[in-house]
């Protein structure tokens, strides 16, 4: 399969590494200096996989329909224009596969996530609170498996209705906490406490691998496809 990566910084390095590594050939390697790229660099391509910044990756996105190709989309910070590229997408008969985050590890932590909230709706005396941490090269703040979890939880404890960038909230608030430090890949934690006891659960990512391996079975997934699909269609529930 030939691929374009779209976004050729650490993590396009590391995408680069495992394609290679699963017998894939990168046939376009745009750089954050090629931001104004033309659609038939990606002609020679099957598939592109798109790590940018979130005032790009509409651009991008678009350039990938306009090329006829399916794109895999890892950048962050650009789903309140979700039913636009939806559209988009579907105007041109294209493909486009997105995540909040295309690690493994953090999808099954999402399960865990919304069957924790479901279990906890009736506990009414818990205080609720969500932390992530990142590399201080990530832009977008909270992360967007941040928003994820916290969104996950609204949709499962009837006294939560939207979540705040604080140390603290209102009853009906999710506070979350977003730090940036050096070399730090990706943690996100939940807890549930009272005055009895605290309940936490946390994944953390060691490295980008993680996240990049998943981006290109995202990308072996959805060669050939039509449409809208997520990590949700690529794990099989």
């Amino acid at each position: 399969m030939n691929i374009a990566i779209i976004g050729y910084g650490k993590m396009g390095r590391v995408i680069e590494k495992i394609a290679t590594e699963r017998g894939h050939i990168i046939t376009a390697k745009i750089t954050s200096q090629e931001a104004n790229f033309s659609p038939e660099v990606l002609k020679s391509s099957d598939v592109a996989i798109e790590f940018s910044v979130p005032k790009a990756a509409i651009s991008n996105i678009n350039k990938c329909f306009d090329a006829g190709i399916p794109v895999v989309v890892g950048t962050t910070g650009w789903m309140d224009q979700l039913d636009a590229v939806t559209n988009e997408c579907k105007a041109k008969n294209g493909a486009l596969f997105y995540a909040s985050n295309f690690s493994i590890g953090v999808n099954i932590f999402f399960k865990i996530n919304a069957l924790l909230a479901k279990l906890m709706n009736p506990q009414k005396g818990y205080e609720i609170s969500l932390e992530e941490i990142h590399h201080t090269q990530k832009l977008d703040s909270p992360s967007g498996t941040a928003l994820t979890l916290a969104n996950q939880i609204i949709e499962n404890i009837d006294r939560k209705s939207s979540w705040v960038e604080a140390e603290s909230g209102t009853e009906t608030e999710i506070p979350i906490t977003a730090k940036r430090i050096t070399n730090t890949p990706g943690t996100h934690i939940i807890t549930y406490e009272n005055a009895i006891d605290k309940i936490e659960i946390m994944h953390e990512a060691k490295g980008r691998e993680g996240f990049a391996l998943g981006s290109v079975l995202a990308a072996e997934y959805i060669l050939g496809k039509k449409g809208i699909h997520g990590m949700e269609n690529l794990l099989g529930n």
